[in-house]
């Protein structure tokens, strides 16, 4: 495989994994990272044949034309990177204006596929949602339930991820959004990462005493083996799938 293939935020846990996966497959990829010369982005550079394989550039997600520059020549794109918004106001507009520029970019470039990373939060927000229907593909969280209660990652998540799904509809652009649960597994980067120091957090003072209560798990390594695999072989407009762990897909 000789296909080259941008992925945003390559400096992250799941991201580093699926950037090992593809230099692994034969793919070239276009990292995006601020500051490729920080010294905790160490472990990519040393991956199997990453001088070869992967080519870092510094991008600001706001910057539409550091974007550009990532994009130009790929074939897709992986959309890892994602800011937390808190509060709103501050960062909640240009964390969607960072996913619209990756869109415009791709679709500047003819990039033929699009993968976006969101999260199983964009399904399950809603306390409205009937007990006895299944939360699959088709459901979505209640944006203003994650407003009232200030769930701005849910919130962020949520919205988006379907204005990724709108922009691709109306502008001929291939996106599958993929959702995954709570991500875990061994790490590459030196430096701990938010779902370790939440294991962490657990391990020392304790699981909350809910009965029946259940944590959806899933490997970083399942993740990056899934965006791969959503990548090579989902058509547009596809049947949708779901994985076991609960994770979802939706397609456009």
């Amino acid at each position: 495989m000789s296909s080259t293939v941008c992925v945003t935020g390559v400096g992250g846990y799941v991201a580093s994994w699926l950037i090992k996966l593809l230099i692994s497959h034969g793919y070239n990829v276009h990292g995006t990272l601020r500051n490729p010369g920080d010294e905790k982005y160490v472990h990519l550079k040393s991956l199997e044949n990453a001088s070869k394989k992967l080519k870092l550039f510094k991008a600001d997600l706001l910057d539409f034309d550091s974007i550009l520059a990532a994009v130009k020549g790929c074939d897709g794109i992986f959309h890892v990177a994602s800011s937390v918004p808190n509060p709103e106001v501050e960062v909640v507009a240009p964390a969607l204006n960072d996913t619209l520029n990756i869109l415009k970019a791709c679709s500047q470039e003819k990039t033929r596929r699009v993968v976006v990373i969101s999260s199983c939060v964009t399904l399950v927000m809603n306390p409205n949602w009937p007990k006895d229907r299944v939360i699959d593909e088709t459901c979505w969280s209640d944006r203003e339930y994650c407003r009232a209660t200030n769930n701005w990652y849910c919130y962020l998540k949520t919205v988006a991820e379907a204005k990724a799904l709108e922009y691709a509809k109306h502008n001929g652009l291939h996106v599958v959004t993929v959702c995954p649960t709570f991500v875990l597994g061994p790490m590459l980067q030196l430096t701990p990462n938010a779902s370790s120091l939440f294991l962490i957090k657990l391990l020392i003072e304790g699981f909350e005493e809910v009965e029946n209560k259940l944590r959806s798990i899933v490997d970083v390594r399942d993740v990056a083996d899934a965006f791969k695999l959503v990548y090579e072989n989902v058509r547009p407009k596809a049947d949708i799938y779901a994985w076991p762990t609960r994770s979802r897909f939706r397609i456009w």
